[in-house]
């Protein structure tokens, strides 16, 4: 088999990440030394910390909510708004959810929390002040960790 030495990344997880150890290297060349990297939609980071993936998802939806933003501006009715959420958006929040939910922090599971709550802000003004579980239940959405559980 011939490996691709440009499409070939070496990562090394665990205690031993911190070592300085040698290059692999086969005939072909060196193989490049990665701290992450992207497979099939997951981003694995040498520590299994999910912070790397956690983060590039919410920047991802966080970039989705301005079409949100855009199309309530456009007068898109109110009753579309939550459609375009559950299908544009969210998906990319859950993404390979199974793998993950398990093995993130508070913190993290509250960032996720943060996108789906400006999500219902921008479809539903009159929820200022409201505690999330009312606004949850007052826009028949369930919360993204129950949805994972």
């Amino acid at each position: 088999m011939q490996i691709n030495t440009s499409k070939t990344k070496e990562m090394i997880f665990g205690s031993l990440s911190t070592a300085n150890l040698p290059l692999l290297s086969i005939s072909a060349g060196s193989v490049e030394r990665v701290s992450s990297f992207k497979l099939l939609g997951l981003n694995f980071d040498a520590s299994l910390s999910w912070s790397v993936h956690i983060t590039i998802i919410a920047a991802k939806a966080s970039k989705r909510l301005y079409f949100l933003k855009q199309l309530k501006r456009a007068g898109v009715p109110a009753q579309q708004l939550p459609h375009f959420y559950a299908t544009v958006i969210r998906p990319v929040l859950e993404y390979c959810a199974p793998v993950w939910h398990y093995a993130i922090i508070r913190s993290q599971a509250e960032q996720l929390e943060s996108i789906q709550k400006r999500a219902i802000h921008i479809i539903y003004p009159f929820n200022r002040g409201m505690s999330y579980s009312n606004i949850l239940f007052v826009s028949e959405l369930t919360s993204l960790e129950s949805r994972r559980d």
